[in-house]
């Protein structure tokens, strides 16, 4: 389901509006369909302790959804933390989260929610992650909630002890974070900042509600408790990354130690075992016309022609650096800036390699996941000026961490790259830039290029990168455009589509343009017609789109399929 409106936003005088999505918990187990258990203490996925030291073992067995037994008529979500011995592990606990099943951007989110007594060693959160498969942090966290901090009394906020604090925090790469110490650059808005909310009762074996409110600007986190609402920063957060403006998945668990607690050792936890954080609900609203709820993987698979870092070449759909790409230099040592103009557009990728002996190399990585599964009988073309003496590689990498090369040597022509050193074309078949263990239905890396290791450049020079699109070998041509129920779209002008249902009732339109940030409009209903009409595009322009309209039959709302249409 994907619900939504265009408004201004704001999250200091919300108007909250219509339910998106919510997970009420009532049901007699957990939702396999919204959520997925954890089973590990991280080991099988080569993060003991999920990098935080953590020292329990993630059992589905300590979830269930049953009646809270301080609050009559309320079931919820029941997440157990108890000592059990499961391998090297003495404590079991719970986790779930919603990662290729749901994912949120922008709204309100909240969660209403009880913790145990949490003395030291517990560790309750309600948060979120960025679906982007960039590692963390440059994916995005967002901590809606979360108790247990070691600081908690010692901060200036007046908690009596950990079971009268409560915080939120929001984490992103920033280049001013990369210090010794902190080599994953995470940079924390709690850092040295208020970002709590102390009440003077205990929060343990009760419910409060806990609050975000967001948008493309701004977030504020909130707890409301006995229906009063408290912030816990100061003043809103600025989205100060684009990471903030991507969609992100839900998680709920109850950790049981770590290096965010004092409980660095089993024989540290001093908090009554079991104990059992309890989820009434979550629930998603749009936030002044802002938000929208997306189910299911959302990762389409491509098809036709797909560009990685093109301009002018008709694709079906492409990437856009610095809105869904990044462009990494890996070895700035080596190589900086170029001065190459474009090969076509106005766009290129030019470097200049300055250091005699060492490797170079650099690459295209999609914020999200790219499915080219129906790409592996295609070809990768990209154009490259280079030196004809210098030897390279041009490689792809999954989100699984499995990557593939080949090689182009000096002085030979390989893969059609004619080597006099100025601008050519290369044509990499698909099923040999992906090997035998790169995944095409999940790519990140879609296009790098090193040095070779055994032949590194003697001499300085100057190489740029530019056309780099994949073509299917199914279809150079835009697919038609079908109406989907009672949907369609037309091109009215060079510069305008419009969209068009025959609902007979209200209907939204999602589309992006060129992968661009997601619009979300209510169209205009005239008689049993719907329409809206996007302006300021032009040729070229790839557009994705779907619809969501009520269904009077049905007596419900109905999601369209994906679609995209490049402009004429």
């Amino acid at each position: 389901m994907a619900c939504g409106a265009q408004a201004m936003a704001s999250v200091t005088s919300p108007a909250i509006g219509q339910l998106l999505w919510s997970e009420e918990f009532n049901g007699s187990t957990l939702d396999s369909k919204t959520w997925t258990a954890t089973d590990g203490n991280g080991c099988q996925i080569n993060l003991c302790g999920y990098g935080n030291a953590e020292l329990e073992y993630y059992s589905p067995n300590n979830l269930s959804i049953v009646n809270v037994p301080f609050e009559s008529g309320t079931r919820a979500l029941a997440i157990r933390a108890q000592s059990q011995t499961v391998g090297s592990n003495v404590f079991t606990s719970g986790k779930i989260d919603s990662k290729g099943k749901v994912q949120v951007q922008y709204g309100m989110i909240e969660i209403r929610m009880a913790t145990p007594n949490i003395a030291t060693g517990l560790w309750p959160a309600a948060w979120m992650l960025g679906v982007s498969p960039q590692t963390w942090p440059r994916n995005g966290e967002i901590d809606i909630m979360e108790m247990g901090h070691k600081a908690a009394s010692r901060s200036g906020s007046g908690a009596t002890s950990a079971n009268n604090f409560v915080g939120s925090n929001v984490i992103t790469w920033q280049q001013a974070a990369c210090v010794p110490g902190n080599e994953s650059c995470a940079a924390s808005t709690a850092w040295q900042t208020k970002n709590w909310y102390a009440p003077s009762a205990s929060l343990a074996n009760r419910f409060v509600t806990y609050r975000l409110y967001w948008t493309e600007s701004e977030m504020r986190f909130t707890t409301v408790d006995n229906g009063v609402e408290y912030n816990m920063y100061d003043k809103p957060l600025p989205v100060n990354s684009t990471a903030l403006q991507s969609p992100f998945y839900l998680l709920l668990n109850l950790a049981v130690g770590g290096n965010f607690t004092d409980a660095a050792s089993p024989g540290q936890v001093t908090a009554p075992l079991p104990g059992t954080m309890y989820v009434d609900y979550v629930r998603v609203y749009q936030l002044d016309g802002k938000g929208t709820v997306k189910l299911g993987n959302q990762t389409v698979p491509e098809v036709g022609n797909f560009g990685v870092f093109t301009d002018t070449t008709a694709v079906n759909n492409k990437l856009v650096a610095g809105t869904t790409s990044d462009i990494f230099l890996w070895n700035g040592a080596s190589t900086g800036a170029g001065n190459t103009p474009p090969a076509e557009g106005s766009n290129v990728i030019a470097w200049n390699y300055t250091a005699p002996g060492q490797w170079f190399g650099g690459g295209i990585q999609a914020r999200q996941a790219v499915d080219l599964s129906n790409f592996r009988n295609g070809t990768l073309k990209f154009r490259i000026k280079i030196p004809a003496n210098v030897s390279f590689n041009i490689g792809v990498g999954d989100t699984y961490t499995n990557q593939n090369w080949v090689n182009f040597p000096a002085n030979t022509t390989a893969y059609g790259l004619v080597r006099n050193g100025e601008w050519a074309t290369a044509s990499v078949p698909v099923s040999a830039l992906l090997g035998t263990k790169v995944a095409a239905q999940s790519l990140l890396d879609v296009f790098m290029i090193s040095s070779d290791a055994n032949k590194l450049p003697a001499s300085s020079f100057q190489f740029a990168i530019d056309d780099v699109v994949y073509l299917s070998g199914t279809s150079t041509t835009t697919p038609p455009v079908t109406s989907t129920g009672p949907t369609s779209v037309t091109q009215t002008s060079a510069t305008t589509l419009q969209f068009n249902t025959t609902t007979g009732s209200w209907a939204d339109v999602h589309y992006t343009v060129n992968g661009g940030a997601q619009q979300n409009v209510r169209m205009r209903l005239d008689g049993s017609t719907n329409s809206y009409s996007a302006g300021g595009l032009k040729i070229g322009d790839v557009v994705r789109y779907s619809f969501t309209y009520w269904d009077a039959a049905r007596n419900g709302g109905v999601d369209t399929a994906q679609q995209s249409y490049t402009m004429k």
